[in-house]
């Protein structure tokens, strides 16, 4: 399953990351962060150094995946859930 998380940069997001790269069955495709795009996910989380190349993408760069899962700062998931809806069968 293609996982995406947004909010992929704050503790909780690197917690997410951290588990779903030990799940067998989620492939994380995508981890957002604005204020980080184009940053290695491994230079803000070092749990996942050697575990994975990507960088973060801004949400409006967002592709099709099968999962979302939403680590945004509070308040802020409500605002994204339409443009979603779009991407995910499930978020």
């Amino acid at each position: 399953m293609r996982a995406a998380v947004l909010g992929g940069a704050g503790y909780a997001g690197g917690e997410l990351l951290r588990l779903l790269h030990g799940h067998p069955e989620i492939a994380v495709t995508q981890a957002t962060s604005e204020r980080l795009a184009g940053r290695r996910i491994d230079s803000v989380h070092p749990p996942l150094r050697g575990r994975t190349d990507m960088v973060f993408t801004p949400r409006d760069q967002l592709e099709s995946c099968d999962i979302v899962f939403c680590a945004l700062k509070h308040g802020e998931t409500s605002a994204a859930v339409e443009q979603l809806r779009t991407l995910a069968p499930v978020l």
